[in-house]
């Protein structure tokens, strides 16, 4: 995590600016602490989250005030400012789930006192002014430079914490019935076998029963008390397993010791497979370290070069998955290599009709922006650097690539060299399939399986997509 200065009073010029944005929570509309409010925004150390004093009114203008008062104190001046008196009017109404564009301007500069005026703006996701506002402060004489505590980046940079989350959240869920599918080496028994122990799974294994077995003895994975399924070979095993699904007699799939395209070929048949109206794709649910949120990409795994109509169905999968598990309104950045519309780079005409879709209700749950570069999807810095105004820019939750090759690639970039677990799920289909590899660590085998039982218990793999 970088240091978090200021800007002292000799560095401001008017017509100076700083912006971040904010996804509205039901918290935000109490009385709210500067320091929280800041912290929410993931843009400032709660070391330096600098003005308690700042005050924060209830009501509807309880969320204007505390974001407002974030960017005067996180940012702009930042640490050391002191409040003389400020003016807000909420012109829109606003609730939990709106995206807001907080703008922070200097529009007047005073020697005497170090007195500086600042203009507020704040715009829903639909560009409506929902916040106008003015504060006089006092601007910091010098520049602050402060570190952040060290337990937090700590804290913030563990490895698995978020899997690890998930996993606690579903601690007062009854596990799922869930097919192992050709359980026949050490991986795919070892993964069931925890996640059975975490109560997040009750393992059904499906496949050639002496295999089973064998593979069980050979490496030490007790599979006492576990019921076998047996099949001749991994095909049997992978029809089996989909009838069953379709029978309800298990409420999600998890892949073992054989190829995805095994198993996705019985799940997308038509007469036998567990299709619905939308399309199946598949997510990755990538824990990276360095960054600020978890972080879904898709799709990666199912879909090869799909269609833009394919991509509708991706990313309304992807919002409903990541709307269960907790974020209100998903920020989704449509990639490409530039964030301009070119009529020789298909994925940008793509992302262009993506967002126009969003625009008219045809994608729904979420926010979102594209063509963007994966830079200034990741990075405000980078956003801000080229100028791009977007409630989705820096600070994606999801990044919808332009196609399978491009998503499994930087899928395994933050893996390798960005130090991320990465879990997978399949979604679109009657129930949710956990793609597990033989390269996964335990925890994101676990995170996978927390995910397919959120969904599952949230009854939204069971719903049609007009109801989505």
């Amino acid at each position: 995590m970088s240091e978090v200065g200021n800007r002292p009073f000799d560095q401001l010029e008017v017509g100076q600016e700083e912006r971040f944005v904010h996804t509205l929570t039901p918290e935000d509309f109490s009385l709210l602490a500067t320091q929280a409010a800041t912290m929410g925004a993931g843009l400032v150390d709660p070391a330096v989250a600098a003005s308690r004093a700042f005050a924060v009114d209830a009501g509807q203008t309880g969320w204007a005030s505390a974001l407002m008062n974030a960017l005067i104190a996180g940012r702009l001046p930042g640490s050391g400012t002191k409040l003389v008196s400020q003016t807000i009017e909420t012109t829109t109404p606003a609730r939990p789930g709106d995206v807001m564009t907080i703008v922070a301007k200097v529009t007047g500069k005073a020697p005497e006192g170090r007195r500086v005026t600042v203009g507020v703006r704040a715009t829903n996701q639909h560009g409506d002014l929902a916040m106008s506002g003015s504060a006089e402060v006092v601007a910091p004489k010098k520049a602050v430079v402060a570190e952040p505590r060290e337990d937090y980046v700590t804290e913030m940079r563990e490895k698995g914490r978020r899997y690890r989350q998930l996993i606690e959240a579903t601690r007062s869920m009854k596990a799922i019935r869930t097919a192992i599918v050709h359980p026949v080496d050490e991986a795919s028994l070892a993964g069931a076998v925890e996640a059975a122990r975490e109560g997040l799974i009750e393992p059904v294994l499906i496949g050639p029963e002496a295999k089973i077995r064998q593979a069980a003895a050979a490496h030490g994975v007790d599979i006492a008390g576990l019921r076998i399924v047996a099949t001749e070979h991994s095909h049997a095993a992978a029809a089996k397993a989909v009838a069953m699904a379709r029978s309800g007699e298990v409420e999600a799939l998890m892949k073992g010791a054989l190829h995805t395209d095994e198993l996705m070929h019985e799940v997308v048949a038509a007469d036998t497979g567990l299709r619905t109206a939308r399309r199946i794709s598949h997510v990755f649910a990538i824990d990276a370290p360095a960054y600020p949120r978890a972080l879904f990409i898709t799709d990666a795994a199912v879909n090869i070069y799909p269609t833009l109509i394919d991509k509708r169905d991706i990313v309304q999968n992807a919002i409903d998955l990541v709307t269960a598990l907790g974020v209100v309104t998903p920020r989704v950045a449509i990639l490409s290599a530039v964030e301009t519309v070119s009529p020789d780079i298909r994925s940008t005409l793509d992302a262009a009709a993506l967002c126009k879709m969003a625009d008219r209700g045809q994608i729904t749950g979420g926010v979102l922006d594209g063509p963007l570069a994966f830079d200034n999807a990741v990075s405000l810095e980078a956003a801000r650097t080229k100028g791009i105004v977007s409630p989705v820019a820096g600070q994606a939750d999801i990044l919808v690539v332009p196609d399978l090759e491009a998503g499994n690639m930087l899928a395994k970039q933050l893996v390798y060299l960005a130090d991320a677990d990465m879990a997978g799920i399949v979604l679109g289909a009657r129930v949710p399939i956990i793609l597990t590899s033989r390269a996964d660590n335990t925890v994101a085998r676990l995170g996978s399986a927390a995910i397919a039982l959120i969904l599952v218990r949230s009854r939204l793999a069971r719903k049609p997509p007009s109801e989505a």
